[in-house]
Parts: structure tokens; C-alpha cells; sequence
């Protein structure tokens, strides 16, 4: 077969009220702390548990994904506060079903509203408005999910060479 190895970095963009909510939760928490310094000690603790709230939200909420293609093996980590990493999915993808833009008829059975067939949805996009999605219907561990990515053009043209009748292009 093919050897290459295709590696692309996917950041979701942050969600418009999330600077917001970081800075309540720190003038919350130092106003808790100076309120436990000055009046009762009880109220360091929500002054702490706050700002431990902060620094886990920190993580979490910021999440970026990487695509790794390889050899018709598609692996999906997730990256978490740009420190901890998870692989999610490693996908073979002779057990692909289809690949096409989120609005092809292809994969128009398999939507939200309106479709006829229900199954497990993974949204890994940037949420991006300029950056066209695509839906990939593929069989892991004996059940059909669907993903959401934002592929390249270089791995959508690799992964046709390999399953020419199951990609579709914008």
C-alpha cells in the first residue's frame, strides 16, 4: 500500500463570553480572599475553591484537536489547555461509510433534524465560520459514528486516492 503520514492541528475558537466568565471568577476569588483576610476566615474558602475553579475551566475550555493520518489509519487526539493530550478515536478507514461536506445528500440521512438514521455524534471542528466542515460516517468497535472535522485539502485528496467512491468534495 501507501506510506505517508499527514499531521494537522485543529484549534477551536473561543467561545465569545469565556474571557468574561475568567475574569469574574478571579475578582471573585481575590474578593473572597480579602473578605477572609478582613472579616471571617470562612469566606477563604470560596475564595480558594474559586480560584481552583479557574485554573480547571482554564484547562477545559480551551481545546484544540490534531488528525493524524497515516497508512488509512485516522487518529484523533485531543488537546486540552495545550498541556494534556487524549487520543479520542483511531479509526481505520477501510471501515468508512462516506466522507462529504456537512450539507451533501450523502450524509443527509445521518443529520440532526430531518435525518432517518440516529447515531453517536463527534464534533472536532474550529468552529470557524471561513473554514469549511466535513461529516464522516466510519465504524469503530462494531458501531457507526459520525464525526465533524475541518480536513485539508491534502488529506481529503489522500483519503479519496485510497476510497475513491466514499469522498466527496465541496
Amino acid at each position: 500500500m501507501y506510506n505517508y503520514k499527514i499531521v494537522e492541528q485543529v484549534s477551536r475558537k473561543k467561545k465569545s463570553m469565556s474571557g468574561i466568565l475568567r475574569k469574574v471568577m478571579v475578582i471573585f476569588a481575590v474578593f473572597f480572599v480579602v473578605l477572609g483576610i478582613t472579616i471571617s476566615q470562612s469566606f477563604m474558602l470560596a475564595g480558594f475553591l474559586l480560584a481552583g475553579l479557574y485554573f480547571v475551566y482554564d484547562i477545559f475550555s480551551r481545546k484544540d484537536y490534531e488528525y493524524t493520518l497515516e497508512n488509512d489509519v485516522l487518529t484523533i487526539d485531543v488537546i486540552y489547555g495545550k498541556k494534556y493530550r487524549k487520543t479520542a478515536h483511531i479509526l481505520e478507514l477501510r471501515n468508512m461509510e462516506v466522507t462529504a461536506p456537512h450539507w451533501h445528500e450523502s450524509v443527509a440521512r445521518y443529520k440532526k433534524n430531518g435525518g432517518t438514521e440516529k447515531i453517536k455524534k463527534y464534533d472536532y471542528t474550529s468552529y470557524d465560520d471561513d473554514v469549511p466542515y466535513y461529516t464522516m460516517i466510519v465504524t469503530e468497535d462494531g458501531n457507526k459514528i459520525k464525526l465533524l472535522l475541518d480536513l485539508t485539502e491534502e488529506m481529503l485528496h489522500t483519503i479519496k486516492t485510497q476510497h475513491p467512491q466514499k469522498v466527496y468534495f465541496a
